[in-house]
């Protein structure tokens, strides 16, 4: 028989299954109070935008043909041409030949990846850090190095997601971001900006985009250190897959060569029904979004105030979908999410999941999530953590 793993690449050693994915088998489950996963709510998708904007593309026999055909590999032209206004409105000046469509901004952080890093190259991430950034970048074996505090030099990339962070729901500061451009600029590093939520905002005012500021700096998108993802599944709808990457012109030139030789191009049909949408409603599903997660995220943090132990921290975090909580420090919370989803159908990430291979993970945090669930079941599953926690402190041995 042939031997399958006497095969595998070695980059594929380190490479396991995301806890976050396996739980996502889960979601079936009706009796499970689900904390862990941070997938958009699909009772606020625009259905009614995307079935109208189906009807005018089959309605034409043009568009039709446009949308079952193979598009370009950097992306629909007027999607493109959208999307690069739109990074303009935000403080980012760029034309349509700095926009490259990707399915999903995941997919930008896997041919970033690919343009930028060899076996044991430097990238710094910061920790903790998007477990779904961290597995795209171990196929290519990097060594990791923390963003706080940490040695820039020979570092080819840092990656910084500047708003809401996953996992931790924290935001850069104006003062951060400043510093790691200089850092940047002097290291000669590039910086990878995950802007996923940088729309979900709940509270507080907006902080221009790491791109934004790079190109006040430089002058222009062509002289900037920072690559931008950016993604429309928070806002309208996860299953179009398409995300973009914002960056100089002969940057995106090479991950255009990436892309032809990963998938030669996004869904044309997907391109169009997403242009259609956000084209008119991007404002309303954002505003929608946002008033549901607000509250979502209102009722979580009161009911962590109600229901936690003493001596439990977290963050209180002003837009995304995440809320970080450090348990003290002899309370492991692998054990904690493990014993909450078999003994009392409760789901949560263990926060060890969201360390970067070679760096020590702190072992009693967790992920929580309030997008997927109503405020008074998320009351109840934080009851249910906070109890068991309780329980845990007071019982060690268990």
């Amino acid at each position: 028989m042939t031997d399958w793993h006497a095969l595998y690449a070695s980059r594929m050693r380190d490479v396991v299954a995301s806890d976050i994915r396996e739980r996502m088998k889960l979601l079936a489950a009706k009796e499970i109070i689900h904390l862990g996963g941070g997938l958009p709510d699909p009772d606020i998708f625009p259905y009614a935008a995307v079935a109208a904007a189906s009807d005018r593309i089959w309605s034409n026999p043009t568009l039709a043909r446009t949308a079952l055909q193979y598009s370009p590999s950097e992306g629909h032209g007027p999607l493109r041409a959208w999307i690069a206004d739109y990074m303009t409105g935000i403080g980012a000046p760029c034309g349509v030949e700095n926009i490259l469509i990707t399915s999903g901004s995941q997919q930008g952080l896997d041919f970033v990846a690919k343009l930028l890093l060899s076996p044991v190259d430097r990238a710094m991430v910061e920790i903790p850090s998007f477990i779904g950034a961290l597995r795209a970048f171990d196929a290519y074996e990097p060594n990791y190095v923390g963003l706080a505090g940490g040695d820039p030099t020979g570092v080819k990339f840092c990656y910084a997601g500047p708003d809401f962070r996953n996992p931790t729901g924290t935001t850069m500061s104006l003062a951060e971001r400043e510093d790691l451009l200089d850092m940047a600029d002097a290291s000669g590093m590039a910086i990878l900006e995950d802007g996923c939520y940088e729309r979900l905002r709940y509270d507080g005012q907006p902080i221009q985009s790491l791109l934004a500021l790079a190109c006040a700096r430089h002058g222009s998108i062509e002289d900037v250190p920072v690559l931008y993802t950016g993604t429309f599944s928070k806002t309208i709808a996860p299953s179009l897959r398409i995300g973009w990457i914002a960056g100089p012109a002969a940057v995106i030139r090479k991950l255009v060569l990436i892309k032809q030789a990963s998938d030669l191009a996004t869904s044309a049909l997907n391109q169009m029904l997403l242009l259609d949408v956000v084209q008119h409603h991007l404002a309303d599903s954002t505003a929608t979004a946002c008033a549901a997660y607000r509250g979502r995220r209102d009722s979580m943090l009161e009911a962590l105030a109600e229901h936690m132990p003493a001596g439990v921290r977290w963050t209180r975090p002003e837009g995304g979908l995440y809320v970080w909580v450090e348990l003290p420090k002899h309370l492991d919370a692998t054990r904690l999410t493990q014993r909450a989803l078999a003994e009392h159908g409760v789901s949560a990430i263990a926060g060890a999941a969201f360390y970067p291979r070679g760096i020590p993970a702190e072992r009693n945090t967790m992920r929580l999530s309030f997008s997927m669930i109503p405020s008074e079941p998320a009351r109840q599953g934080v009851a249910r953590l906070g109890a068991l926690a309780s329980e845990m402190l007071s019982s060690p041995q268990r």
